[in-house]
């Protein structure tokens, strides 16, 4: 061979040195190994899409998905697997497109197989190391001796033959060219060239040599020389019109230029450009216009011409190929996202552009990645329309390729997502999705329930209730409103409700508040106190109410809809603790849950209009105590075939909307109910962190039976006149097992209400009884005695006004109530006395008879709305009397003056009130008489009438029997008509104790916190109760009122409370007028103690004085000039100190007209007086005046000056005169 082919042409290598049936245990290295992959992309795609996508495409061949347009029903995947890789085993297609079990499992035997066969075949087994040397080294002296040799005399040979063969012809044809043409011919267009693809040339054509010396010179890497061979090929083809050669030679020329060093020329992409459309129009060869593309565009990436690129790969997409669409849109969207500056939208675009192409060509993995990596740019940018059309798209494609999770999720976020599609495509995902649920369902049956994300649930609006509903209203027979979940939070209120409770427990345990005291909470919310377990009682229903929100516009049908709990027996009394039970395998998908420890109620259907915000409350009915914990909510979730008729249909006709669900899809699942508690901002690390507070309101403790209370409350009215007394009823019933005690009722405002005393029970008992007789106790009188008080007394221990007086005992029978029965009581009211609406709280406290370890007591609440109209007004004012003191006025005379206006204007139809009685009550004071100049029996008020009345009182005898001695109050009535009304019993008598005493405990609250420092403290007091009086006047009054063309006689009673001399008292309070804005000041004042020092006017009223003398007197001045007048002075010492007097009787009349009009006189004998006066004594000084002249004097000039006996240091202050004493001296 060396002599036939020369030393250089041959070698001779020696291989395959070791046996292949040697022992295995010698390691010898593949030299394939890094060359070939393990397996090849054709049995790849078979092993992982074989048997499942056969399962699939039959599925999908028998369901097709409708997809209302939205996109092309889903195909069979393997169809174009098939076409597309025609060197598959033959007896692995099935041309009928039916796939049987035993051809799942022949074809999965033939991928293992096949997998196997891969795997397992060795490469290089005969090869020794020395035979991979000698190969390299055979490839280095084949390369330099022979392969570079050899190219470099051919590319010599054609040159030179190139030169002596067209030399000639070349420049004839050159310069015929240029003489005939008058210049250079210009180049035809592409489009004017004729189609000339199909043109060959003979090997020994000049054109095709230069081709192959351009060829070996771009072989060698003689970039320089191969560009100009290849330049002058492609001016030869294209005049000869060989496309298919001009245009190759054109690519080349392209490459040849951009691999030249130093890049001496720009890289020609427009030589590119023309190829690829002349591969593509003149040659109809997509494939090489696709290598030219895809080579350009490596080029022109390869020099950051990105955007150049993304439009070369684009403009090569059509509709004849998926395939090929498909890769250059993913390669153009590539370009898009390398560029400088990234253009992001455009990537996304053409990627979900790209993914469609794959889809269509049944590249379902291609198509999915795309439309991930499209879903990455998209997300989150607010298009919800985009995310919506790629989410189903992944949803849909995962779902083919089984991938079942990544589809639930897909379509998941098309659901919980705000969206904007129509109703109908929001039809369409729903019925997607709960189509590959159920899919994903069916697969693990016994499976735990999945979450599902409709409808939305607000957890933090999550309320909890425990107890029964309200009853509602039979007739005149209302129920107490207690609280339900209709009610509205309020805080001032529930801070009311809380306060009411601590005052009764203080109250039931003897001042003292428990350490464990806990406010009873019926329903729980987020602005409830949920950081403790709440408490249940055994038996009695836990209602949850669940906030359901619908995002989409299409309805949603939840169906056997119901709580899903864990609950634990234990047994509080002993240690007995059984398991934890729950309720999420045992719940049938219909029917109720009908458990032995905790009913569950069950709806059957639950409608949900299109975004709408709609509450359900569901039911658990504990039968045994322990610790239960409500986990969430199960249902079936469907939909509405016919949604037209839906529009429109509330909440109410929902169960029938529920019929035309039961043909749509539903899927079975739960959704936990998770409440995130309060932040927590107490400690500082607390505060310097997020950290939250535990919310127990789904974890209630089922504590042993307690007793219930239900009050239902009869001919309870509604409007009332200020003042108005109104006669009602009030029945307590016991529905539970256990007997309840110790019931009472705490309110805010006493005064509004009374069960009455002791000595009620001469009023109707019934209802039925008292519809036209009144609500006040009364005997008639007789007609002598209509001036004068009758006198009566009472205590208030007897009308259960204590130092609790919010407090107040219910008087049941026996204190007891048992179970199943019920308790009728008279219940009086009285209008406030302020006009307007006025809500007044009760609180019902009552406990179990036996004690239980959890709860100590219940309460039930009730709220009354009650109307007032203006009706009365009073005002009153007491004054000391001029009088001369009697056997029963011995202590003082008071005369107290009493206006009533009638304040009504006929709103109500009140025609006029009639003033039947005014009395008095008092320790210390009581009426003796009517003083009036008209004597009218009756006192009739018309609209905006005012009426004026006198009274005198007198002070109470101190004697044994007396009410000031054992602390009664006595009742001093004045009667106006044929009846009295006996004021010191029910109802008259509880209405003046809760109102006067109320007030009279809070004045004393004030003014036992101001407490002084100076020695002049018990002086003051002293002094100041010289002016004081306790007197209370009780008004009462009828009113007639015309309603419904029937005339009605209401009665009703106001009080007036008089505590100093000279002071006007109002029936109804004043609104205080806001005090006026004081500059801020920035100086601290000085601590300065002042003395306590009663005023001049409270000095003035230590005693009382008194004048006693004839009218008219009569002396003959003619006989005798002197006139001599005996007059008697009484002075009375209000105080209850003794005190020191000084009587001057100097004093003169200093002004003009004083002694113009009542002249001068002259008292004789002593004009000075010392003298001391004991507690409460009246002491009579007899003086006489002396006159000279006829005419009118006043007496009235004597100075009286007081002070306290033990008092030294006091200033002396005159005491007042009542009024002037005048006296007539006539001549005889």
């Amino acid at each position: 061979m060396k002599q036939r082919y020369g030393t250089q042409g041959c070698y001779l290598l020696k291989i395959n040195s070791r046996t292949s049936n040697r022992g295995t245990g010698e390691q010898i290295p593949d030299p394939w190994s890094q060359y070939l992959q393990k397996n090849n992309i054709q049995n790849q795609d078979l092993i992982e899409d074989g048997p499942y996508s056969i399962l699939t495409s039959k599925i999908t061949e028998n369901n097709v998905i409708p997809v209302d347009g939205l996109e092309h029903p889903v195909k069979d995947v393997f169809s174009n697997n098939f076409k597309t890789h025609p060197s598959q085993l033959d007896h692995l297609n099935d041309p009928g497109g039916n796939f049987e079990c035993t051809d799942c499992v022949n074809q999965l035997d033939l991928v293992n197989e096949t997998k196997k066969s891969i795997s397992g075949t060795p490469h290089g087994a005969c090869l020794t190391l020395t035979d991979h040397d000698r190969i390299r080294q055979f490839i280095q002296e084949f390369t330099f001796r022979g392969l570079i040799p050899h190219v470099e005399k051919t590319i010599r040979q054609l040159n030179d033959q190139l030169i002596s063969r067209k030399g000639l012809s070349r420049s004839l044809f050159s310069a015929t060219k240029k003489w005939f043409s008058g210049g250079k011919i210009p180049e035809k267009s592409i489009n004017e060239l004729k189609n000339t693809s199909g043109l060959l040339y003979p090997l020994e054509a000049p054109e095709l040599q230069i081709r192959k010396m351009a060829d070996l010179c771009f072989l060698v890497q003689h970039y320089d020389l191969a560009y100009n061979c290849y330049h002058t090929a492609k001016k030869d083809f294209l005049n000869d019109q060989a496309m298919l050669y001009a245009a190759g030679s054109l690519e080349m020329a392209a490459v040849s230029a951009f691999l030249q060093p130093g890049a001496p020329r720009p890289y020609p992409a427009h030589y590119m450009d023309t190829a690829s459309q002349t591969y593509r129009d003149f040659c109809k060869s997509m494939v090489l216009a696709e290598r030219c593309v895809l080579l350009s565009a490596e080029i022109l990436k390869s020099q950051g011409k990105y955007s150049e690129a993304a439009a070369l790969l684009i403009r090569l997409t059509s509709e004849d190929s998926d395939l090929r669409s498909a890769l250059l849109l993913e390669q153009a969207a590539h370009c898009f996202i390398n560029m400088k500056n990234p253009m992001v939208r455009k990537f996304a675009f053409h990627m979900i552009l790209a993914g469609h192409r794959y889809s269509k060509a049944g590249q379902k993995k291609h198509a999915l990645r795309c439309y991930c990596q499209a879903m990455q740019v998209y997300k989150g940018k607010g298009w919800s329309l985009a995310e919506d059309h790629i989410n189903f798209t992944i949803g849909r494609q995962s779902f083919t390729l089984r991938q079942l999770d990544n589809a639930v999720s897909a379509f998941r976020h098309i659901l919980i997502n705000e969206s904007k599609q129509p109703a109908s495509q929001q039809a369409a995902f729903l019925r997607e999705y709960l189509y590959v649920y159920k899919n994903v369902t069916q697969l693990s049956p016994d499976g735990p329930l999945p979450q599902l994300p409709l409808p939305y649930i607000n957890c933090s609006s999550t309320r909890v209730f425990f107890g029964h509903d309200r009853r509602p209203a039979e007739g005149e027979k209302q129920a107490a409103t207690h609280i339900s979940l209709d009610q509205e939070y309020d805080n001032e209120s529930s801070q009311q409700w809380k306060e009411l409770e601590e005052k009764v427990v203080t109250t039931v345990n003897k001042g003292v508040m428990p350490l464990n005291f806990q406010p009873t909470q019926y329903c729980l919310s987020s602005y409830s106190d949920n950081c403790r377990f709440p408490l249940a009682v055994l038996h009695e229903p836990i209602t949850v109410e669940v906030a359901f929100k619908n995002p989409l516009k299409v309805p949603l049908v939840l169906m056997d809809l119901s709580l899903l709990w864990k609950f634990q027996h234990r047994d509080f009394s002993g240690k007995h603790n059984g398991e934890a039970i729950s309720n999420e395998k045992d719940m049938l998908p219909k029917g109720n849950c009908t458990n032995d420890m905790i009913g569950t109620e069950v709806i059957s259907e639950f409608l949900i209009s299109s975004e709408e915000t709609k509450m359900a409350r569901l039911k658990l009915f504990p039968h045994q105590t322990g610790e239960l914990h409500i986990l969430g909510v199960v249902y079936n979730l469907g939909t509405v075939q016919n949604t037209t008729t839906l529009d429109g249909v509330g909440s109410n006709t929902g169960l029938q909307a529920g019929k035309c669900s039961s043909n749509g899809l539903s899927v079975r699942g739960r959704q936990e109910l998770e409440i995130q508690g309060p932040r927590l901002n107490n400690t500082k690390e607390e505060k310097t962190s997020i950290q939250y507070g535990p919310d127990r309101r789904l974890d209630p403790v089922i504590t042993s039976q307690m007793p219930l209370l239900e009050v239902f409350f009869i001919n309870f009215p509604t409007g009332l006149l200020c003042g108005e007394v109104r006669k009602a009823y009030v029945e307590f019933v016991n529905v539970s097992k256990c007997p309840l005690t110790r019931l009472k009722v705490v309110s805010k405002r006493p005064e509004f209400f009374t069960f009455g005393s002791t000595t009620a029970v001469l009023t109707p008992l019934s209802p039925s009884a008292s519809e036209n007789c009144s609500a006040y106790r009364t005997v008639v009188t007789e007609s002598t005695s209509v001036s004068m008080a009758l006198i009566s007394s009472a205590s208030p221990v007897d009308f259960g006004v204590g130092n609790q007086s919010e407090v107040i005992d219910v008087p049941l029978p026996d204190s007891v109530i048992h179970p199943g029965t019920s308790v009728q009581l008279p219940l009086w009211l009285r209008g406030p006395d302020e006009e307007g609406v006025h809500e007044i709280n009760f609180l019902f406290y009552y406990e179990s008879t036996e004690k239980q370890s959890k709860i100590c007591h219940r309460v039930l609440r009730h709220t009354a709305v009650v109307c007032t109209s203006r009706s009365l007004n009073i005002q009153a004012t007491i004054c000391r009397s001029n009088t001369l003191e009697d056997d029963e006025s011995k202590g003082g005379n008071m005369l107290v003056f009493v206006d009533v206006e009638n304040m009504n204007t006929m709103e109500v139809g009140v025609k006029e009130f009639h003033i039947v009685q005014v009395s008095s009550s008092s320790k210390h004071w009581k009426f003796q008489k009517s003083i009036n100049l008209f004597e009218e029996k009756d006192s009739k008020l018309t609209s905006r009438e005012r009426g004026k009345l006198c009274f005198k009182a007198v002070r109470c005898q101190l004697t044994a029997d007396t009410p000031y001695s054992t602390g009664r109050y006595a009742f001093g009535d004045i009667v106006f008509g044929n009846e009295q009304i006996i004021s010191s019993t029910t109802p008259c008598a509880d209405f003046f104790f809760r109102s006067c005493l109320s007030s009279e405990l809070k004045i004393s609250q004030q003014t036992s916190q101001v407490s002084g420092k100076s020695s002049f403290d018990e002086a003051v007091k002293l002094i100041q109760k010289c002016s004081e009086v306790s007197l209370n006047i009780i008004v009462l009054w009828k009113a007639y009122v015309v309603e419904d063309n029937k005339q009605l006689i209401l009665e009703g009673q106001h009080h007036v409370m008089l505590h100093r001399i000279g002071k006007e008292a109002l029936s109804f309070p004043q609104k205080q007028e806001p005090s006026e804005m004081v500059l801020l000041k920035f100086i601290r004042p000085e601590n300065t103690s002042i003395t306590a020092r009663p005023s001049a006017e409270q000095l003035s009223n230590l005693i009382k004085t008194c004048l006693h003398y004839p009218e008219s007197f009569s002396h003959p001045f003619h006989q005798k000039s002197l006139c001599l007048v005996p007059v008697t002075l009484v002075l009375s010492n209000c105080s209850e100190a003794d005190v020191d007097v000084i009587i001057d009787l100097r004093h003169k009349m200093t002004s003009p007209e004083a002694l113009e009009i009542h002249g001068s006189f002259t008292w004789l004998g002593q004009t000075q007086y010392k003298l001391q006066l004991k507690s409460q004594e009246v002491y009579s000084l007899q003086l006489k005046a002396c006159f000279v002249h006829t005419g009118i004097y006043n007496l009235a000039t004597p100075r009286v000056f007081a002070k306290l006996a033990d008092q030294v240091t006091l200033v002396e202050a005159s005491q007042q005169n009542s009024m002037p004493a005048l006296i007539v001296i006539n001549n005889i």
